[in-house]
């Protein structure tokens, strides 16, 4: 029999940063860490020089319609898989970064407009991780919301953001035939796809059935 999951056996409070400098500005920031940390064998660490590429929390939408059951995608161009084995327009799931003093529901929402042209009805949080915890400090706050993707579909995006956003709406058994096959290359559209084929009936089943307590 395995251990339960452990609780983790330091805080913040057991890290000392001696110094921090950033080192790049622009689209994104770079800082310079100098840092130690208590060790799990007793003490302190030697002090470490650690790079950190800092990034704003976001918040990731996974849009759904249970009535169709069908997933709605977004695809854009990623320079980040400039150089991978596959393209670098890479289907993903909508997204946007979490503004000064707003709600992650709220983000879900606007970035559902701007990105697919979608309404959001009902939310249901799935989860939050950092996306590389190593040396970046993103972290991932991830929703599936109830849509209607017969709305969905056309050319999206911001002309201040540079997006260029083509929807694609599809069928479950589509979108999980992706998933299967490795055609997905990001963490939230993988995770959020895994988490649906693990709830979808009990999803469907809740929100169909407060249509039908609606009258719908």
């Amino acid at each position: 029999m395995t251990d339960r999951a452990p609780e983790a056996a330091f805080g913040p409070e057991d890290v000392e940063v001696v110094a921090r400098r950033p080192v790049y500005q622009g689209f994104f920031r770079m800082d310079e860490l100098h840092l130690r940390h208590k060790l799990f064998a007793g003490g302190w660490s030697e002090i470490m020089r650690r790079e950190l590429f800092v990034r704003e929390p976001a918040v990731v939408l996974l849009p759904y319609d249970p009535v169709r059951d069908q997933v709605v995608c977004v695809e854009q161009f990623r320079v980040g898989a400039l150089e991978m084995a596959y393209s670098p327009w890479l289907l993903e799931l909508v997204a946007g970064i979490i503004e000064q003093d707003e709600a992650p529901a709220d983000v879900a929402r606007r970035e559902a407009r701007e990105e697919a042209g979608l309404d959001v009805m009902e939310l249901e949080f799935i989860c939050r991780y950092q996306v590389s915890p190593g040396g970046n400090s993103e972290e991932i706050l991830l929703f599936c919301g109830r849509v209607d993707a017969a709305r969905a579909g056309g050319l999206h995006g911001l002309d201040s953001e540079h997006e260029d956003i083509k929807v694609h709406v599809l069928d479950w058994p589509d979108a999980q035939a992706a998933l299967d096959a490795g055609r997905m290359h990001n963490a939230a559209a993988i995770i959020g796809l895994q988490w649906l084929a693990l709830h979808r009936e009990s999803l469907r089943h809740r929100w169909l059935e407060r249509d039908a307590g609606n009258g719908f």
